[in-house]
């Protein structure tokens, strides 16, 4: 893969998600995502604030939440969506959805992976059916299990994911889990509700993971 293929994806997810935000009732803002502590508005918040954040917010953000990523990436964007309203926020990821800038230590495919995975938080408890594209998902999928980021080489040890959707399979072990490559990416992303369409008999140590 060329950087450039991985931006032009992730533009066009950027773009999509922009599409979903619009078709959003204005209720739905406020409803929960699968990142519990995020609505969908400060996720629209994350979204946008990802590829505006200068080194400067990043080092600020790290010493107010003690070190801790997680914790500086959701009060930064509860605080960011405050500022802004709904039609504010998607203005914004339409603006930036071409961006190449990323956090600190981020490879290309990391802002991929990550719009791909927050579109389904949105998307799934809303009830809205959200097709995954093929390719874009396979390379977060190879991303995910080797970064040091994401929790993705703890959860998946030993294990074999095999696509029942794709022509795909990664990850080193013996114990295969099967399933679409959305449900997959969701799993090993941490979110549990990928895993009730995986199957396999390492299926239940992913989930227990």
């Amino acid at each position: 893969m060329h950087e450039g293929e991985i931006l032009a994806w992730t533009e066009t997810e950027r773009l999509s998600f922009a599409d979903l935000l619009e078709s959003l009732a204005d209720e739905d803002w406020s409803a929960k995502t699968l990142c519990t502590e995020w609505t969908v508005h400060a996720m629209a918040g994350h979204l946008a604030q990802t590829t505006r954040n200068r080194l400067k917010d990043t080092l600020v953000g790290i010493v107010k939440a003690k070190g801790n990523w997680d914790r500086m990436n959701v009060d930064q964007a509860v605080a960011y969506a405050a500022r802004f309203t709904p039609a504010e926020l998607v203005a914004q990821i339409r603006e930036d959805a071409g961006s190449a800038r990323r956090s600190p230590g981020a490879k290309p495919v990391d802002p991929l992976a990550d719009v791909l995975i927050h579109c389904q938080d949105v998307a799934r408890p809303l009830g809205i059916d959200r097709p995954m594209p093929e390719k874009p998902a396979i390379a977060a999928l190879e991303h995910l299990l080797v970064s040091p980021f994401w929790g993705a080489k703890k959860r998946c040890r030993d294990l074999r994911l095999i696509a029942t959707d794709a022509e795909w399979s990664g990850g080193a072990g013996t114990e295969e889990v099967r399933g679409p490559l959305v449900d997959l990416l969701l799993s090993v992303s941490g979110r549990s509700t990928g895993l009730a369409a995986l199957t396999g008999p390492g299926a239940a140590l992913l989930g227990a993971r």
